[in-house]
């Protein structure tokens, strides 16, 4: 390829939650500053939240009647053949029409179809991989990638050697910075600005597990020195939505991230890979419950990872009903969280998505 190049076309897929489409978001985002006559268009699953998310974030998005294998007995995986073949020629059909430069991908069985299918047209694909234990759909794209890009050395015992590169894991422009807080935020959050704001975080799907013992915690009564700002998700907001008072905000979906971390006086999450490097670059105190029900228990492996460094505070979901005294601790603990804030901070990679388009872009016009 040409290196003076600027009208490259790129295919983006990834999807299913959060972890997949933010990162595709901040690479698709990265592209477009690197290279303005760059054309991206992403691919996501029928259904799932990147068909919503992504057109809010100015792309065009093609669904595919892809699903997911149901680990417990079903009747959808009885469809899933050819839900899986009917994707397989609607990806063909789209990168004939689009005929795209590269295919990227950032795990979520959206992208299987896509990516497998430019690999057998001559595409060139990239895939970048959040977690230290990568999805199925990453394992089986991996040999004929181009490049794997990765934040956890990990991955090497799944992936060929040869394709890695270290790059950390991208996260949103937007939160490469996260300012002071000033009263207007707290306002267009609907919270007080003389009081501690506890933010509750369980991914962008939610918790069931994190969302009983908080609704729990608000029934017996919260302290009188704080407040919650309690993101329930999509599927839960409905059963807790009556909950909120004036000292408990409840929404399904974070609409501006870097707002809601800048109020933040201690955070409590899940210890996905992707929520983790948007926690280091946010810099508050942090009390991971890492989820159980993951491919090689990788939430608890990356929570134990910051927590061994003094970057966090690990509680497992088998002990959550010490969540209400964990974060009272630490509110009263002033030493504490500005040792945790320290040590976050040690692991913020803010240039990862830079690093990836850096790569990929080099690659391109080495061809």
């Amino acid at each position: 390829m040409n290196k003076a190049k600027t009208t490259y076309k790129f295919l983006v897929s990834g999807g299913g939650t959060g972890g997949h489409i933010f990162p595709a978001l901040s690479i698709a985002d990265e592209l477009k500053k690197r290279l303005p006559g760059a054309e991206i268009q992403f691919v996501g699953a029928l259904g799932r939240m990147e068909m919503e998310r992504v057109p809010k974030h100015g792309y065009a998005i093609t669904g595919l009647p892809i699903a997911g294998l149901q680990r417990k007995l079903s009747a959808k995986n009885l469809l899933l053949p050819f839900k899986t073949l009917e994707s397989l020629w609607k990806a063909y059909r789209l990168i004939r029409r689009f005929r795209p430069d590269a295919v990227i991908g950032t795990g979520g069985y959206a992208s299987l179809p896509l990516l497998w299918t430019a690999q057998r047209m001559g595409i060139p694909t990239y895939i970048q991989e959040q977690n230290s234990y990568p999805g199925i759909t990453n394992k089986i794209l991996a040999k004929r990638a181009r490049q794997i890009f990765t934040a956890y050395d990990e991955v090497r015992r799944f992936f060929p050697k040869g394709k890695i590169i270290m790059t950390g894991n991208p996260v949103r422009d937007d939160l490469k910075n996260i300012p002071p807080a000033k009263d207007d935020d707290f306002k267009a959050l609907g919270l007080y600005p003389a009081l501690p704001v506890v933010m509750i975080l369980g991914g962008s799907l939610g918790s069931a597990a994190i969302n009983r013992e908080i609704a729990r915690w608000v029934k017996d009564g919260l302290p009188q020195g704080m407040q919650l700002f309690w993101q329930t998700g999509k599927l839960y907001y409905e059963r807790y939505r009556d909950l909120e008072n004036d000292r408990v905000r409840i929404v399904p979906f974070i609409e501006n991230m870097q707002r809601a971390f800048s109020v933040a006086d201690v955070i409590v999450s899940r210890a996905g890979a992707g929520t983790l490097s948007e926690l280091a670059l946010a810099g508050k105190p942090v009390i991971l419950v890492p989820s159980p029900n993951v491919a090689e228990d990788h939430q608890t492996k990356n929570a134990r990872a910051f927590a061994d460094k003094g970057a966090a505070v690990l509680l497992s979901e088998n002990r959550l009903e010490e969540l209400p005294r964990t974060v009272e601790n630490l509110l009263a603990d002033d030493d504490a969280r500005r040792h945790m804030q320290q040590q976050i901070r040690n692991l913020a990679r803010p240039d990862a998505t830079q690093k990836i388009v850096d790569e990929i872009i080099k690659d391109l016009a080495g061809k």
